[in-house]
């Protein structure tokens, strides 16, 4: 079966400094019609920094759309056409002032698939050496911690870390870091 919506007509309704959200009609593999409601979004990078004590640096910060502080591993907005490993120094450089030697790209998601088209891909930032300091963006507010990878595990399992960027990535560290 073909799965495929093709698009009639798309309109933006609002475009904003990070996200576009548009309405497109499209018509259904069965012949009907619907609309669907689109947010348009750049990217993101996250960054699972981990020392060779298998430390890791988590970033606790508030987030509006939920209404609560949420303890997060780096991460931040791919700017227009940049690169996402070149994105990736940077955020790790900005939120703790780090900057690693070696980097690898763990995995690429699209967070909500059903209505919005950001893709996010995480890498593991090691070989870690202090930088600069903080170079936060005006209205960035955070609080940087170093803590175990088995605690960071522990967090996830208790609800204390309840970003999905930041799950998938301690739950690869402890599946790929960890001594068996």
């Amino acid at each position: 079966m073909d799965f495929e919506e093709k698009t009639i007509s798309s309109t933006t309704i609002f475009d904003g400094r990070i996200v576009r959200l548009r309405v497109d009609d499209v018509s259904l593999p069965d012949g009907g019609k619907s609309k669907r409601e689109i947010v348009e979004h750049p990217g993101a990078v996250a960054v699972l920094a981990m020392d060779e004590e298998n430390n890791v640096w988590m970033v606790s910060q508030y987030r509006k759309a939920v209404e609560q502080v949420l303890m997060e591993i780096p991460a931040g907005t791919l700017e227009e056409n940049e690169d996402p490993l070149e994105c990736a120094r940077r955020e790790l450089a900005e939120e703790t002032g780090l900057i690693a030697a070696e980097w690898q790209e763990i995995i690429s998601y699209y967070c909500a698939p059903g209505f919005c088209n950001e893709k996010t891909v995480i890498y593991t930032a090691r070989q870690l050496s202090q930088g600069s300091d903080l170079s936060l963006d005006r209205d960035e507010f955070i609080e940087v911690s170093k803590i175990p990878l088995e605690k960071a595990y522990q967090h996830v399992l208790d609800g204390r870390i309840v970003d999905g960027k930041s799950i998938i990535a301690v739950q690869y560290a402890i599946q790929n870091y960890l001594e068996k």
